[in-house]
């Protein structure tokens, strides 16, 4: 995949994405939205532990994520 940031979102949406924030964390769930400052809406979301993703139930229905803090998103 290939092309300019928010065609690559664009392409993504209804995906499962992995969402690095500048805290260390990461998120994985599927994008249901963005803007063009790149704030995220993810659903059925679960947190990535160890750099794998827990199967358990996801932590949240629906999460935002300001895009400030996004430090890379992954298809």
């Amino acid at each position: 995949m290939s092309g300019r940031p928010l065609d690559v979102l664009e392409a993504s949406l209804g995906e499962r994405v992995t969402v690095r924030l500048k805290s260390g964390d990461e998120y994985v769930g599927d994008l249901a939205g963005y803007d063009q400052h790149m704030n995220l809406v993810l659903e059925d979301v679960s947190r990535a532990a160890d750099r794998e993703v827990e199967d358990s139930d996801p932590v949240e229905d629906t999460t935002i994520i300001r895009g400030d803090n996004v430090v890379s998103i992954t298809p």
